[in-house]
């Protein structure tokens, strides 16, 4: 059987598409982030360890929109000289995350706009009474390394910090990009699925947004 679908109605589905694109509706796809330092070590026990911060991420996971937002992250880290390692710059890109969210409670729609006129409207509970679990208060945690991840990521990602002095100029980061089947989930040791991940990608920020982001259509 065919459809006619008329101009008028190809134009309202259109609209509809615009306005979904518009409101950057997020999707579910689980993530764990890493940012991650080595400290050297100097004294009775030589070597090194990591100074680790872990984020999950509820929505958008994938690499299309995890890695464009560590390369804003990274560039106004830079432009601030505001890198402090991994907690601080974990802490960041959840405040920056959640910040992006934001503009789709202040739309106009009446389901879910807050009266806001300055940010300080956005911290009075009297204000998001008929809001239902809104994203800029739910989407991510603050893990513990050593528990791993839930089991219901979709990637994993390792964010490595450099060593130099954070008043140093700033210097590139690496990341590590595992996906989907790489690493344990559900059911199997996802304490330690970072440490057993398969990493499809390792090497600079900036040559993973080449080769991961090519070609991909990222909605946010």
């Amino acid at each position: 059987m065919r459809y006619h679908i008329s101009r008028s109605e190809l134009q309202s589905r259109n609209d509809c598409v615009v306005l979904f694109l518009r409101r950057r509706v997020s999707m579910s796809t689980r993530s764990q982030l890493r940012f991650v330092q080595r400290v050297e070590q100097i004294g009775e026990t030589d070597g090194s360890a990591d100074r680790v911060a872990q984020v999950y991420r509820h929505s958008d996971g994938y690499p299309g929109s995890v890695l464009r937002d560590l390369t804003q992250l990274k560039a106004l880290l830079d432009a601030t000289r505001a890198e402090r390692g991994p907690g601080y710059t974990a802490a960041t890109f959840m405040f920056l995350d959640k910040l992006s969210t934001v503009d789709l409670y202040l739309d106009g729609d009446p389901e879910r706009t807050i009266d806001a006129a300055q940010p300080a409207d956005l911290l009075k509970p009297a204000n998001m009474e008929h809001l239902d679990q809104p994203l800029f208060l739910l989407g991510h945690g603050v893990e513990d390394p050593n528990d791993g991840i839930h089991g219901d990521e979709e990637y994993l990602y390792v964010v490595e910090l450099p060593t130099e002095n954070p008043f140093d100029e700033p210097t590139e980061w690496t990341v590590k990009v595992s996906g989907r089947s790489a690493f344990p989930r559900w059911d199997g040791p996802t304490d330690e699925a970072f440490e057993r991940a398969n990493w499809q990608f390792h090497g600079s920020l900036e040559a993973a947004l080449t080769e991961l982001v090519r070609g991909e259509a990222v909605v946010k």
